[in-house]
């Protein structure tokens, strides 16, 4: 019989504490001493609840998840593929070997939009069933323009669904901290930043680069496989920095994407770029709230840092590994 891991991450727009990232964009899980990606190896056969909220019926709210998952299967070539199974009166959160989207009352997470949970395969890593709450402690909106003062559902269950796929939190944006407590977003690179659209925007409808490419790294498809990347390692004083957010920029395109150095090596791979020239920076990830991306100590510690050299990333492969060191704040 297959042993299940039964997980909540709670993987919230606004406030969230999700398991460490163990490759960038994406959640891993410890099985022996292997990290395997936490990911989906059939086909995502999904409900929706027939629960309605104020703004959104049953079936705009059927219609806006189908939305969402059609963006991110877009972008795999067929190797995620998600099909609806119907409505349900079951809750999402309820594990019972199926997966399920819907509305849920969560006064007590005044802060969470929505969030996802797993039930895994706890010898392979393999997602079983995923659920996702949309919480209606908020107002919600499908216009197909936005609505102002409310939260756009289509937007969030994009990134919702980024969880449900098995990625993790981009830390691609700005956010400035606010007088009264929590957050304000300056600007957004990533569909799965973790910190709040404003009410009445569309624009995460839309994946940005950096989504595109962890999934690809997730699920690669052929072309995905032949894709260029940089790899090397931070550090400070010869030692490795653990944590630290590596962002490369494609100087003739202007595609950000970014990962993390996820050993206290210091090392790290960013794959699913495009052939050429490349400015790569690295950064404390201190924009934000750390546990959005890994559980236990990182190193902050550091002031941002560019590479000396441009980075050339070749064509259907890796760049020479290169080395940046960081100085103490």
């Amino acid at each position: 019989m297959t042993r299940l891991l039964a997980t909540a991450l709670v993987c919230a727009l606004m406030c969230s504490t999700p398991t460490p990232a163990w490759a960038y964009l994406k959640f891993g899980v410890q099985i022996g001493s292997t990290v395997r990606d936490v990911r989906w190896n059939q086909t995502i056969r999904y409900f929706v609840t027939e629960r309605a909220v104020a703004g959104v019926t049953a079936t705009e709210f059927r219609d806006a998840i189908g939305r969402a998952f059609a963006t991110w299967t877009g972008v795999s070539s067929g190797l995620v593929r998600a099909e609806l199974q119907g409505a349900t009166i079951a809750t999402p959160g309820t594990f019972d070997l199926r997966t399920t989207l819907g509305f849920l009352d969560r006064p007590d997470l005044e802060r969470v939009l929505g969030a996802t949970s797993f039930l895994l395969d706890a010898t392979t890593g393999e997602i079983i069933e995923s659920d996702v709450f949309f919480n209606t402690r908020f107002d919600w909106s499908v216009a197909a323009s936005g609505q102002p003062s409310r939260i756009d559902l289509e937007s969030v269950a994009l990134h919702e669904i980024g969880h449900l796929l098995g990625l993790g939190h981009s830390a691609i944006g700005e956010t400035e901290l606010q007088p009264g407590g929590g957050r304000r977003v300056i600007g957004s690179g990533a569909v799965m930043f973790p910190i709040a659209m404003s009410a009445g925007s569309i624009a995460d409808r839309v994946l940005q680069p950096d989504d595109e490419a962890g999934l690809l790294d997730l699920y690669p498809s052929t072309a995905a496989s032949e894709s260029s990347s940089i790899s090397g390692r931070v550090t400070r004083n010869s030692q490795g920095v653990f944590g630290a957010h590596v962002v490369t920029f494609h100087l003739e395109t202007g595609t950000l994407i970014a990962g993390f150095t996820l050993s206290r090596t210091g090392e790290f791979v960013i794959a699913g770029l495009d052939p050429g020239p490349h400015l790569v920076r690295v950064e404390p990830l201190d924009d934000a709230d750390a546990t959005s991306f890994f559980t236990g100590d990182i190193d902050v510690n550091f002031q941002v840092t560019f590479a000396r050299q441009i980075v050339v990333a070749p064509r259907d492969g890796s760049s020479d590994d290169i080395t940046i060191e960081v100085r103490s704040r």
